[in-house]
């Protein structure tokens, strides 16, 4: 809309105005308000649009590192556990969707935290982001004392100590909740310390519900608080000054005399924060409640904000989350699910004008990626290759098997429209499994909630799922086996599909015949588990060997693409199969693919093979060249369910070009492969040469 009381011809200052908020789209497009502000600015109003001050205007102008490089912002986080990993990644999100400013992001974490974020952070590699861990496990001891009832738990006091674990280089800091929101740059929150007088040392903004006033019910005792209290999900630290005061000895005095006479905390280090203040209000510096708009069930909020460009931050300070009964409840909900679903790849992004903030291994990508030729057929093969895929290892709550020297977790890959399958694996394999599922950000969320609403999946929880998140043309198939193969925590791994089905027995099965066989001391062992196929989509399973000749015999099941692709299954000589009593050897052959258990050290897939063809063969012969053996189990077998034929294999059975870049990559493996087995490496050149006469 045009200003009121303005002429509405496009004059020179209208055109102006227009090629401002032009220019801001594509300079700025990290922040889509951005022209608009910047044009406000311009356009008379000197204040903007919602007559912010002069400096609150200037720290949303892009940064100029050639001139004053920006501001470093430091923000701390305490996160435990499967479900706090995956909060947080929403969180930083919305950060990194409206900042302007290079973060050092300083995360609080147990093992299992780290071992997620780690992972999520080097894969992701946003510029100008630096990340820093700190062992929760070491702060335990400092706050175990302090009984606790919050749901948070011991983790919930972990931000008492913060002062005194953080480096005393650092003088500020901002502190957040796992599970806050942001809807503004949080420099704007930053900028709020200069407004610190010379004795205050922690912001905050005012609790929104009538907690600490006491008698919401008989018998309700809170700790002491000034007034309302504060609430601690948003918390601006001024640390220098922090521990001049003696914070550690202030905090931990005060927690012992009110354990005195109650028995616990009830909301954690929010507690012992209000205690303290109570006892020195000089200490804290009340925030402007916009800051942490508090969503629990009985929250004063809406007192915060009158429209939603109001809302700096949402948090979700109620055990339900999401689910909370507030008056804008579902607004509130459609902008955290905006961040949820949102795409991180386009977080990537660097900052404006701000040179050298790549993370490591970002620049030598890059200058890959730019050597590529656009032109060139096979441009989608070679890009692919080089895509580096955000990767959430352990994206739902896991429980890993107890070690068992003879155990094995069975590895798989899949999308989302193979996801219908997981319910019928479950059913046949009751062992571990580690599965690399390739998805969006908002593939990502309906697959939890298709988790969480299956009970035969959400009954398994020594399953380990991990998010590969999607990003090029084609499927990365082997860059998921690696994932999930590089999570599986057994000595040995059954390598499958996600459309095969294996045999009831057959954990139970593999566990035997490796200790039979003794795996252990003959570690380079590879054991054949023939693979059949139904075309059937209603089929009844064989419960045995016995029955599955049966159904071969009557023509309801085949041997796995035998007349498709034989030589991928051949060499497993299923003839000899049918009979045998006890595991034999089989040779290697062109082509062959077959599913094997191998000892999980095994050699990786070769991630050059990407969209369809020849990725499991190209891993075999590798399997084959570090002298593996292949030893065929007498009583194993797996059943390949019929689904639609994946959009890479319709390329490859429709493209020459496709097949082309696929010959080129066979090419350029053996090429590979003569580099380091040598003349070794030769029978495997000449193998490919004679199947290729063949055909």
């Amino acid at each position: 809309m045009l200003p009121r009381g303005r002429p509405r011809a496009l004059g020179a200052a209208t055109l102006l105005l227009l090629l401002l908020v032009v220019v801001g789209f594509f300079l700025f497009g990290r922040d889509p308000e951005y022209g608009l502000r910047a044009a406000a600015t311009f356009d008379g109003d000197p204040n903007g649009s919602r007559n912010r001050s002069a400096s609150g205007l200037q720290s949303l102008l892009p940064p100029k590192c050639e001139v004053s490089p920006p501001q470093l912002l430091h923000v701390a986080i305490v996160c435990a556990g499967y479900n706090s990993s995956r909060e947080v990644i929403t969180l930083v999100k919305s950060v990194l969707f409206y900042r302007k400013n290079p973060l050092h992001l300083h995360l609080v974490t147990d093992a299992v935290a780290r071992n997620i974020l780690e992972t999520l952070f080097r894969t992701w590699m946003v510029p100008a982001v630096v990340i820093r861990f700190y062992d929760a496990g070491e702060l335990k001891p400092v706050i175990s004392w302090i009984p606790n009832t919050h749901y948070s738990g011991l983790y919930g006091l972990m931000k008492l100590v913060l002062p005194s674990v953080l480096p005393l280089s650092l003088a500020r800091v901002i502190v957040l909740d796992t599970d806050v929101t942001f809807s503004s740059d949080i420099a704007e929150l930053w900028t709020l310390f200069a407004h610190f007088s010379d004795k205050q040392v922690v912001g905050l903004v005012e609790n929104q519900s009538d907690w600490y006033l006491g008698n919401l019910w008989k018998n309700h005792r809170p700790w002491p608080a000034l007034g309302r209290g504060f609430n601690t999900g948003v918390i601006l630290l001024w640390l220098d000054r922090l521990r001049q005061t003696g914070w550690e000895q202030m905090w931990t005095l005060m927690a012992k005399r009110q354990l005195l006479t109650l028995t616990a905390t009830s909301l954690a280090d929010q507690d012992i924060f209000n205690a303290v203040i109570k006892e020195h209000p000089e200490l804290v510096h009340p925030l402007p409640c916009v800051w942490n708009v508090q969503l629990s069930d009985h929250t004063l909020a809406e007192r915060c904000y009158l429209e939603a460009a109001d809302l700096k931050v949402i948090h979700w300070n109620s055990p339900k989350k999401l689910r909370v009964k507030n008056k804008h409840a579902e607004f509130f909900r459609n902008l955290h699910l905006t961040f949820l679903g949102y795409d991180g790849k386009l977080l990537r992004r660097e900052l404006f004008g701000c040179p050298n903030q790549l993370p490591p291994g970002a620049e030598q990508l890059q200058q890959a990626l730019a050597q590529l030729d656009e032109e060139e057929p096979c441009f989608e093969f070679r890009q692919q290759q080089l895509t580096v895929h955000r990767v959430h290892i352990t994206f739902l709550p896991h429980q890993p098997p107890p070690p068992r020297p003879h155990d094995v977790t069975l590895v798989a890959q899949l999308s989302m429209d193979r996801l219908q399958m997981l319910e019928a694996l479950c059913r046949h394999w009751s062992g571990p499994m580690s599965l690399a599922l390739y998805l969006t950000d908002a593939e990502a969320q309906q697959f939890l909630h298709f988790v969480e609403t299956s009970p035969v999946l959400s009954a398994r929880k020594d399953v380990a799922y991990h998010i590969v998140y999607r990003e090029g043309p084609l499927y990365p198939v082997n860059q998921l086996r690696n994932v999930a193969l590089a999570q599986a925590l057994t000595p040995y791994v059954f390598l499958s599909d996600i459309d095969f089905l294996p045999a009831y027995s057959l954990y139970d099965y593999l566990r035997a015949s490796i200790e039979q066989l003794e795996l252990g001391s003959r570690r380079k062992a590879a054991l054949v588990v023939p693979v059949f196929e139904t075309l059937h989509y209603r089929f009844g399973f064989p419960n045995s060997k016995a029955e599955l000749l049966t159904l071969l015999d009557a023509g309801s099941l085949h041997i796995f693409r035998y007349h498709e692709w034989p030589q991928g299954h051949a060499p497993t000589d299923y003839a000899h199969w049918r009979e045998a009593q006890a595991p034999y050897h089989v040779q290697w052959a062109a082509d062959y693919e077959p599913y094997v258990v191998v000892a999980r050290d095994c050699p990786r897939y070769d991630p050059r093979f990407v969209g369809f063809g020849w990725n499991k063969v190209a891993h075999i012969i590798e399997l084959d060249a570090q002298e593996y053996e292949f030893l065929v189990l007498p009583e194993a077998f797996s059943i390949h369910l019929p689904h639609a034929p994946s959009l890479d294999i319709s390329r490859f059975r429709s493209s020459p070009t496709y097949r082309g870049c696929l010959q080129a990559l066979k090419e350029e493996f053996h090429q590979d492969l003569s580099r380091r087995y040598g003349a070794a490496a030769l029978k495997y050149l000449t193998a490919l040469q004679q199947s290729q006469t063949r055909a």
